[in-house]
């Protein structure tokens, strides 16, 4: 039992789940999972109360049982106690302080990655401002390869984005080549397939490789489809950079995913197999989202940034290239309006960079979610101010196959320009290279007769 009293009145709350529940932010998925405090008041008791909570705690309560569930054996199994023991004795609430503080600088933070779990990073946030999430991420440095180096400070990359409805690989080439010509591409050229057809699948591969191939681009690129999917493909031969895969916060939610531990990590030793990355071994590309867990009724009324937290421990245990959180896309029924999508993603990008993880954040709202692209143009300045490892890039911002509103070419165009932040360095010499910037990386005028353009018309460079 918890409590604090506020205004003469006392607060009490049941146990754990339920104090870290009442103490959220609002949004509209807690509410429709009646997990949420009733009043700020209400609130505003749960995060006096959760102040007080130590640590240690929540390696001793569980919030989703331990024999039910796969995700909370791992974070219990491979907590590290030797990187815990600097903040071991702290409550959430001195946790806060200490993250703020000069402290705990990057070099600190990264020493105690791997003894913050979860819950605990769930916890602290709840606690903090925009400004504190925004502040403390900053300072976290977390850095991956394969064919460049992700996460640089002063660096942002882009995922290069080009869908289209029906995979046409002419529509999609398009697209590619366009946000090459923009500067875009440095994290991944990711597609995200309309069918599940294996031989589409592989032409898709097959197209991706040829491009990077032919003009040695320093990137890698991913066709998102499921993981079982990418298996078959890397069983006939297909030239698998990345493999990707939805994640969620507990095993009920990963099955319905069609997932579990002992699949993911199949996946990444079949692709570590074929030996593809240049300059390091970071083979998986996550994507989650807050609500997921609640969408398929697998949240054991865990509040959805908890659940959403805990999705990280997966990624974590497979040291992935890229993860990202898509805050807007699964609707307002979780995020209701701009102002719950923006607070959304600063928590996952705090947490996630928190506990060592490349976090990049799929800036973006469905349409019929009370949300703008103003709402995202913040949102994308917080974001890149934190020190986002990498965001999206769709031709418009308007993504044509999965009918939701992102980022364009153009607006990592602006966030780069305004914060001066780089591309990842193997990529901004490519781009030299290639005539598509100047030493000091801003764009050229693109002339009739560049070897992307004449690819695109299907001549010969």
């Amino acid at each position: 039992m918890y409590q604090a009293t506020l205004s003469r009145r006392s607060y009490r709350f049941s146990d754990l789940r339920q104090l870290m529940a009442k103490a959220s932010p609002a949004r509209s998925g807690d509410y429709l999972a009646e997990v949420a405090a009733d009043s700020a008041e209400e609130r505003m008791a749960a995060r006096i109360a959760l102040a007080e909570v130590p640590l240690k705690t929540f390696l001793q309560q569980l919030l989703v049982p331990y024999e039910q569930d796969e995700v909370t054996r791992l974070i219990i199994d491979s907590h590290d106690a030797l990187a815990f023991a600097p903040i071991s004795h702290l409550t959430v609430g001195d946790f806060r302080d200490w993250l703020l503080s000069e402290q705990a600088d990057s070099a600190m933070l990264a020493q105690v990655a791997t003894g913050i779990t979860p819950e605990m990073a769930a916890a602290v946030s709840k606690l903090m401002r925009n400004q504190d999430l925004i502040l403390v991420a900053k300072k976290c440095r977390v850095i991956t390869r394969f064919r460049n180096t992700i996460g640089l400070p002063g660096h942002l990359s882009v995922r290069l984005q080009p869908n289209h409805p029906t995979d046409s690989l002419q529509g999609i080439a398009a697209s590619m080549l366009d946000g090459l010509l923009y500067g875009s591409g440095d994290a991944v050229v990711g597609i995200n397939p309309a069918s599940d057809s294996l031989p589409l699948l592989e032409k898709l591969n097959y197209m991706l490789d040829d491009v990077i191939q032919r003009f040695a681009i320093p990137t890698q690129s991913c066709v998102l489809t499921h993981v079982t999917n990418t298996l078959r493909l890397i069983e006939r031969g297909a030239p698998v950079d990345l493999v990707f895969q939805s994640i969620a916060g507990t095993e009920a939610a990963n099955s319905g995913f069609g997932i579990n531990l002992a699949l993911l990590a199949e996946a990444q030793q079949a692709a570590l197999s074929l030996n593809r990355g240049t300059l390091g071994n970071n083979v998986m590309y996550f994507e989650t989202g807050q609500g997921s867990c609640l969408s398929s009724n697998a949240h054991h009324c865990v509040d959805q940034q908890t659940c959403e937290a805990r999705a990280y421990a997966v990624a974590r245990h497979f040291s992935p290239l890229l993860i990202n959180t898509v805050v807007g896309f699964i609707g307002p029924e979780y995020l209701y309006d701009g102002k719950q999508i923006i607070r959304a993603g600063l928590e996952d990008h705090f947490c996630g960079k928190l506990l060592g993880l490349p976090l990049g954040c799929d800036v973006c709202y469905t349409n019929h979610a009370e949300a703008d692209q103003d709402d995202m143009d913040t949102l994308l300045t917080l974001l890149a101010t934190a020190g986002l490892t990498f965001l999206i890039g769709v031709p418009g911002a308007d993504d044509i196959m999965l009918n939701y509103q992102s980022t364009s070419f153009h607006d990592a165009l602006y966030i780069r320009e305004l914060l001066g932040l780089k591309h990842a360095p193997e990529f901004a010499d490519w781009l030299t290279k290639m005539h598509i910037t100047d030493e000091l990386g801003r764009l050229r005028d693109t002339a009739a007769n560049h070897p992307l353009l004449l690819a695109l018309q299907g001549e010969q460079p």
